[in-house]
């Protein structure tokens, strides 16, 4: 039986690196991988963009509303990768679930666990209750230590409130993987200058 992968990280780990490869090696083998995107994230319109600079058109754009069923309309795929998984809704995770199990397709999702904000987007917390196999690629805070939060910028300056999904590099928003310690020191920094 194949399964669902749920490969998680804070910002600027590689997951879209790594996803990419994903696709190179199964290609390379002759077999059929699929990537999909969820339509919320317009960084890069219909393309998965790498920090490195490698990129790639998606297969597939999925909606909120959309279905798997619907958006994949019955191709054969090998596997089934998933760029920016907590975008899906808890629904679209539990199709890919069953999409994996029913179809015996592999299917590798990469996502954030946790928005700037601490909390959980609600695709990755579905992700953590149903996937198969939960891995975590790990990067570095600015410190050096293991970075596992998400720190939001606007103009250059943390900040701690605001909408759940804002998209990296578009209206002067970017994003910096931190650890504990230093998410905590911004925040504190930032709520004794409000």
């Amino acid at each position: 039986m194949a399964k669902l992968y749920f490969r998680y990280s804070a910002m600027n780990s590689g997951k879209s690196t790594a996803l990419l490869q994903a696709a190179f090696n199964y290609e390379e083998r002759g077999m059929h991988a699929a990537i999909l995107k969820p339509s919320v994230d317009s960084k890069g319109d219909d393309a998965v963009i790498s920090r490195l600079g490698l990129q790639r058109k998606v297969d597939y754009l999925i909606g909120p509303k959309d279905t798997l069923a619907a958006t994949l309309k019955g191709d054969k795929l090998d596997c089934l990768l998933v760029d920016e998984a907590q975008f899906l809704t808890p629904n679209q995770i539990d199709e890919l679930f069953w999409y994996a199990v029913n179809q015996n397709v592999p299917v590798l999702a990469y996502g954030l666990r946790t928005d700037f904000s601490m909390t959980a987007f609600p695709g990755a917390s579905r992700l953590l209750e149903l996937a198969h196999e939960i891995q975590e690629l790990k990067t570095i805070c600015r410190c050096g230590k293991k970075a596992l939060l998400n720190g939001r910028k606007i103009n250059g300056k943390f900040v701690f409130e605001g909408d759940q999904v804002a998209i990296d590099g578009q209206g002067n928003v970017e994003y910096e993987s931190l650890c504990a310690a230093c998410y905590q020191k911004f925040k504190q920094a930032e709520t004794a200058q409000s």
